[in-house]
């Protein structure tokens, strides 16, 4: 059976050692007293929910799924709603949301490493807030002010719930061939006719009402992504004062049967005549739901790392006492018949994987969510400018890197269990299949490299790109002069001038063929996600180099646990940039010379 402890101590040192994080956001006034305390207490208090509450009905829910129980009624595994009841009256939903709005106003940091957990404890479960509050993220950016007093206090007390509704049987990434129609009713609202699939939390019965908001065509909308509008279509019509009124024609046709994520409610919604109204300038509903999509691709990326802890921690107790066969250099447990299997090279490796891609995953999503915070309220107007590329250039890189490392991690920890690993009763294949979807839904991998490549490096020459590289050349002057450091800052510093050139060779080509592009498009994220990577473990390589020498043999055995999987992650896992960065360097003739009627 799995277990759960809440990782607190490394979320303590991310935040607070790597990044500083209560000394960045002193400087922005909305969250200048959001010190190390409250942010220790959140963590802990967190935790305790998570591992008490959300974690034990992962299994269940797992096993019972959600059912279909007709008239486009859904019923969510047991416990579930009360689960919802406790998260709402903790105070949980309101835990990053304005003030104005009902909401505690926290940094992004805090709510990250709470989305984190949430995610290790009970990843089906937590997509119902998940979705809500990225609900609560579009209307608050493009909602009239009449929508916002109705609907963003509810959401943020989670009293309702919301999703976001693109996707329709013709098309998933091509939402240019979106076909659901948006009709005027002559009143303000619109009569919204369609059906849209793989709606994630699409019904269920945890809350009084669901706030779909939806895409599609008005009357006279120009073809292709230009011509779509977004309406907001909540599945009962409230007044303005909220009190709910008649059902909508918006209904769930179907759930989905699979893989994973059984306890989330994927539905076929059908709108028939559904009212919806308008959010946001009409034919320009897209770029609107980006917010909402942004910050989805954000939160996929926190399934994955939160999938990754929890199947790191339990492969790792399952090593340590599962016994088999004696160790290559004599036995270990010569008490024993056999020696546990963490003696074994081939499983430390599976360990270290685990731990070092989790880790960084870590490093990495959290300073992303602190540039979200400098994004949204420092005082400082190039500040912010700065803190939203970098957030832009990333998003597509926390959501791919990481999730395929998620499904690279939990298929690892499947491995180190063997045949129990197969099995139901140990969670692990859950894991597995749970960690899959996330490579898929809100823009598949592919979709994020070309966005990264395409849009995000070459689109601007270049410029997000170098100022994320200064980053990385200040930390390798700074750094550089101590021999001590050679080891972390050196494999850095050299990828870092393998990415520069490998991007204005790509841009080249890609000038005069864009399949080039494509071609080289995942092999150049991943590459890209390594840098990343290489730059958040050398800088935590740094602050545990720097304990290790003033503490001498005092120093916390933490500390030494660190710098060994960062000089793992050097050794082992980066060097797998040579092999990607010559693969890209391929082109596009090796996949478009056989002819598509040769395959």
């Amino acid at each position: 059976m799995a277990q759960y402890r809440p990782p607190v101590r490394d979320m303590q040192f991310v935040i607070h050692e790597v990044h500083r994080a209560t000394e960045r956001l002193a400087r922005i006034p909305a969250h200048a007293e959001v010190g190390r305390e409250l942010v220790d207490q959140v963590l802990e208090e967190g935790g305790k929910f998570c591992a008490e509450v959300l974690f034990p009905l992962n299994l269940s829910g797992d096993r019972e799924g959600c059912r279909y129980v007709g008239d486009g009624e859904v019923h969510t595994p047991a416990g579930f709603k009360e689960a919802w009841r406790a998260f709402k009256e903790g105070g949980w939903p309101t835990l990053t949301c304005t003030p104005e709005y009902g909401g505690q106003g926290l940094p992004h940091t805090v709510g990250m490493a709470f989305q984190e957990m949430m995610n290790s404890a009970n990843q089906a479960w937590a997509m119902y807030p998940g979705l809500t509050h990225g609900a609560y993220d579009c209307l608050k950016a493009h909602g009239t002010p009449q929508q916002q007093a109705l609907y963003l206090p509810r959401l943020v007390s989670g009293e309702w719930t919301g999703t976001m509704c693109l996707t329709e049987p013709h098309c998933g990434t091509d939402l240019g061939m979106l076909r659901s129609r948006a009709e005027p009713n002559g009143d303000g609202s619109f009569s919204i006719t369609g059906t849209k699939i793989f709606i994630s939390s699409g019904e269920h019965d945890l809350a009084a009402n669901i706030v779909h908001l939806v895409l599609a065509r008005l009357p006279d909308a120009p073809a292709g992504t230009k011509g779509i509008s977004l309406f907001v279509v909540p599945k009962f019509v409230p007044d303005a004062d909220g009190a709910l009124g008649p059902r909508n024609g918006i209904r769930c046709g179907r759930i989905e049967e699979k893989m994973g994520i059984h306890g989330n409610a994927t539905c076929e919604m059908n709108l028939v005549g559904a009212r919806g109204w308008l959010v946001g300038e009409p034919n320009k509903g897209l770029s609107a739901m980006f917010v909402m999509m942004n910050a989805a691709r954000i939160g996929v990326g926190m399934q994955s790392l939160g999938l990754m802890e929890v199947a790191y921690q339990n492969s790792v107790v399952y090593a340590r006492e599962r016994i088999q066969s004696r160790s290559l250099t004599g036995p270990k447990a010569p008490e024993r018949p056999a020696d546990p299997i963490i003696v074994h090279p081939d499983v430390r490796r599976m360990l270290l994987t685990q731990r070092a891609y989790t880790e960084g995953a870590r490093c990495f999503a959290y300073w992303l969510a602190l540039q979200a915070d400098v994004a949204e309220a420092d005082p400082d107007a190039d500040e912010r400018r700065a803190a939203h590329d970098l957030l832009s250039l990333l998003t597509p890189v926390v959501k791919a890197f990481v999730t395929d490392n998620g499904f690279l991690t939990t298929n690892l920890a499947l491995q180190v269990y063997g045949g129990h690993g197969y099995v139901r009763e140990w969670g692990m294949e859950q894991y597995v299949r749970d960690a899959r979807i996330n490579m898929i839904y809100e823009g598949t991998n592919t979709i994020q490299s070309l966005d990264l490549l395409g849009r995000k490096v070459l689109g601007d020459n270049g410029a997000k790109l170098r100022a994320f590289g200064e980053l990385i050349r200040t930390f390798v002057e700074e750094e550089g002069v101590r021999d001590e450091m050679a080891e972390f800052v050196n494999p850095l510093a050299d990828l870092g001038e393998k990415v520069t050139k490998l991007t204005m060779e790509l841009g080249m080509k890609a000038m005069g063929n864009a399949d080039e592009a494509g071609a080289a498009a995942v092999d150049y994220l991943r590459v890209i996600g390594h840098l990343v990577m290489s730059y958040f473990w050398a800088r935590m390589a740094q602050v545990a180099l720097a304990r290790v020498q003033a503490d001498g043999e005092a120093v916390d055995p933490f500390y030494v646990a660190k710098l060994a999987t960062a000089r793992f992650y050097f050794a082992k896992l980066q060097p797998e940039t040579a092999a990607l960065i010559r693969s890209a360097r391929t082109g596009a003739a090796p996949l478009m010379a056989l002819d598509a009627a040769l395959f």
